[in-house]
């Protein structure tokens, strides 16, 4: 579905429902919904959005799923959640309070649904967020209770420092560290 630009106004400042339940190998965290996920209800579903072609070439899903199947993840062990809620059309309209609280809430999510791995999306998201202002992508060194933290690239269309190649390439390193336990 294609929204309306009339849709797409209306979506901002909105929340979609996190995908995730127990049992999860790894829960991906998004920065934050985008205006066409708001407007879908389905997470990063904007057109040109890399996560479901990366999520794919990595391994993680036998084939490159649509937004629309997104609750499909919950039989592989995966889930979507995201570190502020609320719809904007880009990111640097969320404030550093907003960062940390809603590092906070996703402290909480994790705490409760105890993924294996948390995977943040987004170097920049992660560091205002916890407080690692010198945080690299990969493997972090201090997990979230018993969750293992890994900081991934953000697979928007808008950050030009990774291709999809790459961020399939860091998604898989992700897979093969959870799944070889």
């Amino acid at each position: 579905m294609k929204p309306t630009p009339e849709q797409l106004a209306n979506a901002a400042d909105a929340t979609i429902e996190d995908v995730i339940g127990p049992d999860l190998r790894v829960l991906f965290c998004g920065i934050n919904p985008g205006l066409w996920s708001g407007a879908t209800g389905h997470h990063f579903a904007r057109p040109g959005n890399r996560f479901w072609p990366g999520l794919h070439r990595s391994g993680f899903t036998p084939r490159q799923l649509r937004p629309e199947e997104q609750q499909e993840l919950l039989g592989l062990g995966l889930g979507i959640t995201n570190v502020v809620a609320r719809t904007t059309a880009k990111a640097d309209e969320l404030t550093a309070e907003e960062y940390r609280s809603g590092g906070q809430a996703l402290a909480e999510r994790v705490a409760r649904w105890q993924p294996r791995a948390l995977a943040v999306l987004g170097i920049g998201a992660y560091r205002t967020a916890f407080g690692r202002p010198k945080a690299v992508v990969g493997r972090q060194d201090e997990p979230l209770g018993g969750t293992e933290v890994w900081v991934l690239p953000n697979p928007s269309g808008l950050n030009a420092h990774y291709t999809l190649d790459g961020i399939a390439a860091e998604f898989r390193t992700l897979r093969e560290a959870v799944d070889g336990r």
